[in-house]
């Protein structure tokens, strides 16, 4: 059955990418929760979806410098402890990204952080970032990773992400068809859909058969896909 990932947490209640907004997604029993990660000046991982925060650039700032409600990644994975997270990690080229890592140093803190604490394997790295998702794949054979495609053909991405090794595509909704399902199941790819909301998208969805769908109705989904496989 398709699994239901709360998008940044259980926001429609709670601020996105909060603890409370982790921990209602844990009391609805969603299978998994989205979140976004960044890393401050002085090499804090936090989560939080926007480069600024009150006008100031994450990467630019001390994590003490932080709003009391932007959680540590410690802190976030503490709360879901038992699910299954899936870390998008916000490392990308262009003018709206005040700071990028080219170097590949985020991936690996993120995932020596997990592997000291057992969770890696409860997790998914993704990012729009094709440089940032073969690095994940480089330094670590085993964790899951997901590419992040907003638009483009989807069977090429789907392709370039088996012949990386990769674990995943996670697309728009809108580029995923029966087709590219077929092409995803060939290849022994999953395919993660994005951000879907509405009851149409997540019956059709859930129809093809993908693994997951991230939503900002989480309640909503669990409910259209427990009806469709039942």
């Amino acid at each position: 059955m398709t699994d239901v990932f709360a998008h940044r947490g259980a926001h429609l209640n709670e601020r996105e990418n909060t603890l409370a907004a982790f921990r209602e997604a844990i009391r609805l029993g969603v299978a998994g929760v989205e979140l976004d990660l960044r890393r401050t000046r002085d090499g804090a991982l936090v989560i939080h979806h926007d480069p600024f925060i009150d006008g100031k650039a994450i990467g630019l700032l001390d994590a003490r410098d932080l709003p009391s409600f932007v959680p540590s990644l410690d802190e976030t994975m503490e709360v879901l402890r038992g699910t299954t997270v899936n870390i998008e990690i916000k490392n990308s080229k262009g003018p709206k990204e005040p700071t990028y890592d080219e170097s590949g140093s985020i991936v690996r803190e993120v995932l020596d952080f997990l592997h000291e604490g057992d969770l890696a394997p409860s997790v998914i790295i993704s990012c729009f970032d094709l440089t940032t998702c073969a690095q994940a794949r480089s330094y670590d054979l085993e964790v899951r990773v997901a590419w992040l495609v907003r638009a483009g053909s989807l069977p090429a991405a789907l392709t370039e992400a088996h012949v990386l090794g990769l674990n995943a595509v996670n697309p728009h909704f809108t580029l995923v068809t029966s087709k590219t399902q077929d092409v995803a199941n060939e290849l022994g790819l999953e395919v993660n859909v994005w951000t879907v909301n509405t009851p149409e998208d997540i019956r059709a969805m859930a129809a093809l058969g993908v693994a997951s769908i991230i939503t900002d109705q989480p309640a909503l989904a669990m409910e259209l896909v427990a009806a469709a496989s039942s």
